[in-house]
């Protein structure tokens, strides 16, 4: 494994454990085993260094999503394979569920920015897939960053939020179950 790549597998378990405010070049040097100074020959500050795990792991989910969409399948199909492979993220999602809550805690300005990137970035991916679906005649003509934008809060609020306020979290089925009885289904034409 490349010192980078273990810089940045360092920096998300502590980023994820501690939030942002709390890690330190420290923490995620000796979680790393490497000197503090490499950490600096990759990324120039801890903003930098967050900035590209945050990205990394956006970039990494969309590149899975992209690998299960086929045109061959209709717009109901891959939205139920995509959310599936949305959920599995659920899991490593442990990185995006710290920063929402640091930045309910703490309202750390560089948190705030991030999950906001975060949130654009993701809406908008989802509307293209919308504004697709629209354009094959797949689902009636909708508000699109209305609905891409419902589309992945109520993801949030079901992936992550219901397991603050409930004993455990909701199986992968009764999520999908939800979306494909409630947004789904008042799209399909």
């Amino acid at each position: 494994m490349d010192r980078r790549h273990e810089i940045l597998e360092a920096a998300t378990k502590s980023f994820s454990l501690f939030g942002y405010k709390a890690t330190t070049m420290d923490q995620v040097a000796k979680l790393a085993n490497v000197g503090k100074g490499t950490i600096y020959t990759f990324f120039s500050n801890k903003e930098e260094l967050f900035h590209a795990i945050v990205f990394a792991m956006i970039n990494e989910m969309k590149a899975e999503k992209d690998a299960i969409i086929s045109n061959q399948r209709s717009f109901q199909e891959n939205a139920h394979l995509v959310l599936m492979k949305m959920l599995e993220f659920r899991e490593r999602h442990a990185l995006f569920s710290k920063l929402i809550a640091e930045e309910k805690e703490m309202q750390t300005p560089i948190v705030q920015a991030v999950l906001v990137k975060v949130e654009q970035e993701i809406v908008h991916y989802i509307a293209e897939h919308i504004e697709r679906a629209i354009s094959n005649k797949e689902i009636r003509d909708v508000d699109v960053e209305l609905v891409a934008y419902l589309i992945f809060k109520a993801y949030m609020a079901f992936a992550v939020d219901w397991q603050m306020t409930h004993e455990k979290a909701l199986p992968e089925e009764k999520i999908v179950g939800v979306f494909r009885d409630t947004i789904f289904r008042s799209l399909i034409t």
